[in-house]
């Protein structure tokens, strides 16, 4: 490989909006690196509220396009990658000091109608004292509603599309930072990005550089393309906690607070409730993100509202915050703020710079898509839109029949416990084969980590996902961390060092 690099694009950041547009572009058959200054997804990607959903409340602010792009992505996705996105029911129990129940009722009909829903049952009324899925409320509220949307591993939807990238001829540089692009008198961009664990400097001549960093949209346009562009956006903190589950089945909830915010109160990891989440304007450093203690007593406060069974402040395993890098559409109320995307095209330099302002996880397909279509007149020789109908990696599952394929699973894996097949199934897919390869026992799988985590994955995670760190594995590729006592945390950490930072084997992306 040369020192310097050829490219068609560009792509600077590694969350899911950049991992996309990588992905659909090297599908048409563009030449295209995309760099990462940490891991994949380790900003706001990973920090969702781990939903694909149309934006129910978005009703409220008239976003009915972007609602409906969302509903009709819902789908879309359900079908590309249908272990890691699965439906969901979502109760919401009414109160009368809230929104007046024909509203919400409005609302939902038009989130049943707007999207062309197909897969996923529609809403139905609940009497919450009847209804089973009315026990865990408390007895005051006797009105609700259930609906539809769909549940995420949001880092996971990162990196498949990141390996997706890879698999149609993209690099993906992680740990790579893109430390200056600079315009250059033959109409290209001349790109520096420098490893931050090798320190290795490597250079790029590209003809279109995409600037997807999020939050950092900002800092690349000014600090390290020296560009110029009157689009701005807002910083909003969104913060969740992570209780033990308190209610039977397996359905959410949403519930309205006293100033009009919703809660999501979802199922997680089997015996644990994801709560969120706050809108709350950031102006601190990004990096430096996390919840505040108003924050969760904020979450606790509207569960605590419904809920029969009181939630402390000790009953908090873990809390994580994301930024969120809105477009600033003007709106002061962080809640008003819109969640949809814009596209700043800069062409007056010479070599053109796009930079993505906004976008929400469940339109991620359909941004990559605008913008590739907003670029298409310097690559006329490109492949058209073909994102639609793909499945990601692991996602070809006949019929998208995720509990069939787990059944047919069971009957090839005769050996193996079923959590740990199920564990397996939702974050690969199809590719559980790669996994457990020739293996015909649970010894087959080596060394046992503690919770679902064996050391056969860790191997698959290093080799082919850019797994770096334990906590690329325990946090992000799968949400181990959270099942593993310290000791255990601390004891793989230490394999893992061992296996593959001092000898720095088996690191290869392949």
């Amino acid at each position: 490989m040369s020192n310097e690099q050829m490219l068609d694009l560009f792509v600077i950041g590694g969350g899911i909006n950049g991992a996309g547009i990588a992905r659909d572009a090297a599908g048409r058959g563009l030449s295209v690196a995309l760099c990462e200054k940490d891991d994949l997804a380790q900003g706001t990607s990973s920090r969702s509220g781990k939903l694909v959903h149309g934006g129910l409340r978005y009703l409220e602010y008239y976003e009915f396009r972007l609602v409906r792009e969302a509903l009709i992505e819902r789908e879309v996705l359900l079908n590309s990658a249908s272990h890691i996105i699965w439906p969901m029911r979502f109760v919401l129990p009414h109160s009368k000091t809230d929104r007046p129940a024909w509203l919400v009722r409005l609302g939902l009909f038009l989130y049943d109608h707007l999207g062309g829903r197909k897969r996923l049952p529609g809403t139905r009324a609940l009497d919450l004292h009847r209804d089973p899925e009315g026990a865990p409320i408390k007895d005051q509220y006797t009105k609700g509603f259930e609906y539809s949307d769909c549940w995420v591993d949001d880092s996971r939807l990162v990196v498949l599309n990141a390996v997706a990238a890879s698999q149609k001829g993209a690099e993906v540089l992680t740990r790579t930072r893109c430390v200056a692009a600079k315009r250059n008198p033959e109409g290209y961009w001349d790109v520096t990005t420098e490893n931050e664990l090798t320190k290795e400097v490597r250079t790029f001549k590209v003809k279109l550089l995409v600037n997807a960093a999020g939050p950092w949209v900002r800092k690349i346009v000014d600090d390290v393309a020296s560009s110029k562009s009157s689009r701005n956006i807002q910083l909003v903190k969104g913060s969740h906690i992570i209780v033990p589950k308190f209610w039977q089945g397996q359905q959410a909830y949403l519930v309205q607070n006293y100033d009009k915010r919703v809660i999501f109160i979802n199922p997680y990891e089997d015996d644990k409730a994801l709560i969120g989440t706050t809108d709350i304007p950031y102006e601190g450093k990004v990096e430096d993100v996390k919840a505040d203690e108003s924050e969760i007593e904020y979450l606790l406060a509207a569960v605590n509202r419904y809920f029969k069974e009181t939630l402390r402040r000790q009953d908090v395993i873990t809390t994580f915050s994301g930024v969120r890098p809105l477009f600033d559409d003007g709106q002061g109320n962080p809640s008003a703020v819109t969640r949809d995307y814009v596209f700043d095209l800069d062409e007056t330099q010479g070599a053109p710079l796009l930079n993505v302002f906004g976008g929400k996880l469940t339109t991620f397909r359909k941004l990559s898509e605008h913008a590739i279509q907003k670029i298409e007149k310097y690559f006329p020789d490109m492949g058209g839109n073909w994102t639609s109908g793909a499945v990601l990696p692991g996602g070809d599952i006949p019929n998208a029949d995720f509990q069939s394929y787990m059944q047919a699973c069971k009957e090839c894996y005769p050996w193996m416990p079923r959590d740990l097949l199920v564990h397996y199934g939702r974050h690969y897919g199809s590719i559980i084969k790669q996994i457990v390869s020739d293996a015909s026992s649970i010894e087959g799988l080596g060394q046992h980590f503690g919770g679902n985590l064996y050391e056969a994955e860790v191997r698959y995670l290093v080799a082919h996902e850019w797994a770096m760190t334990p906590e690329d594995v325990l946090e992000r590729r799968t949400k181990e961390g959270l099942h593993l006592s310290t000791e255990q945390r601390a004891a793989f950490a230490l394999w893992f060092e061992s296996e593959f930072i001092k000898h720095n084997t088996d690191r290869k992306i392949s």
